[in-house]
């Protein structure tokens, strides 16, 4: 049976119920994976429309067979959907495996439980808290809890029956005041464990239970006239509340809560996640995802959500997004729009836009082609070319009243100057100060050489001004016949305007953008480029004018004077003899009479 044929048997036969499909390539690759809330219509949309998307069009040439599971919910379909993309890796998914091993708190299943941070986890009823994204967090946790409470850190088997036996004898530890000695019974069980409850409440950022347990003993010792006790309590106290200011970022009432947010560019999303207890950031890690299929922020933050809160083993029942995204059936989704909620909405998402920065630096040095294919692709996007900016010529003209007119061109290949492709030049055709012309001219001029020389034309051109001068240089672009073979756009200064041919309405760029940024550093270096070139021009001129006023001395002898001393200061301190050597001895004589008189 022949491909189509057999993909629309397949087709014809999947089911109107939520689930995931999975596309196969004719080896029996794996390509992608996809979640549907009707599979039927999800999966058919793939081959019943025009794609948008170049990788998207790849992607259904090559599919030869397809796979489906029935799931009873969408929710469940996300997280079928989220195991099998970690699980098979398709070429055509977003990439979300993570081969980190993160940090946890255990609170070992003891008797007398110890507690310490470890890597790995194991199945015999300890509690594990995390995991965590830094170990620092975690060594400042456990200080923190040591600080406070006296624990054991022996790892024997303390039984009632060992201890009664008296197998054990106090260590070093119970001499420092660091444990209170379970081992010999002078700790019962009771008391430790009321320390556990505590520790097991600021693991989870709750220290309210834990201040008041210890305002209460701070008081029970100031009655009995035990004011030692009572300060060392009173220290405890401190300690903790220092820890609460430094760790409360957000209202105390927001309690149990995962925040997420996304920021992404043409290549990659970032999505941050925060998570609350008790008023405290306990957690922060930014995900970054690669895109593959020019996926939506909310498709990516649908995956961020899902693959985050099952790293980090989340049990909080709300979630705070930016956006509606489609969740598990049990949580609350909030959209905060003001106060403390959007404030914290706000903080992640700033979270993820200085992760997004550090990357992009670490990339510039590490993985420049990466960096140049980011730029160009934002630049494609924001300025809605065909394709890519890899070359780019940006034009600007120069004069003063009319006089000496000039334009520059200067040449980027890759986002960055490529100089020695620089070009000036003089206006032949204009008379007086018509930058409309100007422009005319020199965009005819540049193209027109291009195109005889057979070198290669530029995917964008920038025209400093508005749209008078985009429409004289579209004017040669049309003689040349070039007209629609290469994007053109003008840049008005005073608004940083984006004009485009026959749109009325010009782009503003948000100011940020590095697209702005490098179409700004295309106009200044034209702009620096050009009026460089008009200056040394005047200067020339001028001089020029100075020799020639001397009777005898013609516009060609002044050049040949200027050729051979590169200024008029040299040739006015130049000796009769030099000049002799010069423009010869007639002219010399003139020249070394009129500046020394």
């Amino acid at each position: 049976m022949s491909k189509p044929v057999s993909l629309k048997v397949q087709l014809s036969s999947l089911p109107n119920n939520p689930g995931v499909y999975q596309f196969y390539d004719a080896d029996g690759k794996i390509l992608y994976v996809g979640k549907a809330k009707n599979l039927k219509k999800r999966v058919s949309s793939y081959f019943n429309k025009k794609q948008e998307y170049g990788k998207t069009r790849v992607l259904v040439k090559k599919i030869h067979s397809i796979k489906h599971i029935v799931v009873a919910t969408e929710s469940d379909a996300l997280l079928l959907e989220n195991n099998l993309i970690k699980k098979l890796l398709p070429r055509y998914n977003v990439l979300l495996k993570d081969d980190k091993t993160y940090p946890w708190i255990c609170i070992k299943n003891e008797r007398f439980p110890r507690v310490f941070s470890t890597r790995k986890l194991i199945k015999d009823g300890s509690e594990y808290f995390g995991p965590y994204t830094s170990m620092k967090t975690v060594r400042t946790l456990l200080d923190l809890i040591k600080s406070l409470y006296p624990l054991r850190t022996c790892n024997y088997d303390l039984s009632k029956e060992k201890i009664e036996a008296g197998k054990y004898k106090v260590c070093l530890d119970y001499h420092l005041g660091n444990c209170l000695g379970p081992c010999e019974g002078f700790q019962t069980e009771k008391e430790y464990h009321d320390q556990i409850e505590d520790i097991r409440q600021i693991i989870k950022g709750n220290l309210k239970s834990s201040i008041q347990t210890f305002k209460q003993q701070m008081k029970d010792f100031a009655e009995k006239m035990e004011f030692e006790k009572a300060q060392r309590v009173k220290d405890k106290i401190d300690v903790l509340e220092n820890y609460q200011v430094k760790s409360t970022v957000v209202n105390p009432k927001i309690n149990n809560v995962d925040v997420f947010t996304i920021i992404s560019d043409e290549t990659h999303a970032y999505v941050n996640f925060l998570q609350i207890s008790h008023g405290a950031i306990i957690r922060s890690h930014t995900l970054e995802i690669k895109k593959k299929l020019d996926e939506t922020d909310e498709e990516l933050l649908q995956l961020g959500v899902t693959e985050l809160r099952q790293r980090f083993n989340s049990k909080s029942n709300e979630v705070y997004l930016p956006f509606p995204v489609m969740v598990d059936d049990d949580l609350k989704v909030t959209l905060p729009k003001l106060g403390d909620k959007r404030r914290i909405l706000d903080l992640s998402e700033r979270n993820a836009r200085f992760y997004r920065q550090d990357r992009l630096k670490q990339i510039k040095i590490t993985d420049p082609d990466r960096h140049i294919k980011r730029i160009m692709g934002q630049m494609k996007s924001d300025l809605r070319l065909s394709e890519e900016p890899r070359h780019i010529e940006c034009f600007d003209n120069s004069n003063i009243q009319g006089s000496n007119p000039v334009a520059a061109c200067v040449v980027f290949k890759d986002g960055k100057p490529s100089k020695k492709e620089y070009r000036h030049f003089n206006i032949k055709t204009v008379e007086g100060p018509d930058d409309f012309a100007s422009m005319e001219e020199v965009v005819f001029r540049r193209y027109k050489r291009l195109l005889n020389e057979e070198e290669p034309l530029p995917q964008l051109i920038v025209i400093d001004g508005g749209k008078g001068q985009l429409s004289s240089a579209l004017k040669s672009l049309e003689v040349l016949g070039l007209r629609g073979k290469i994007a053109i756009i003008g840049i008005a200064k005073r608004l940083e305007e984006i004009y485009f041919p026959e749109d009325p309405v010009p782009l503003y760029l948000d100011k940020r953008s590095e697209s702005l940024k490098i179409i700004q550093q295309l106009r200044n270096e034209a702009h620096r480029f050009g009026i460089t070139h008009h200056r040394n021009k005047r200067s020339k001129g001028a001089i020029s004018s100075e020799l020639a006023n001397i009777e005898g001395i013609g516009e060609k002898t002044a050049q040949q004077l200027l050729k051979s001393f590169k200024s008029v200061k040299r040739i006015k301190e130049a000796s009769l003899e030099n000049l002799t050597a010069s423009v010869g001895a007639s002219k010399a004589k003139k020249i070394y009479n009129t500046f020394h008189k």
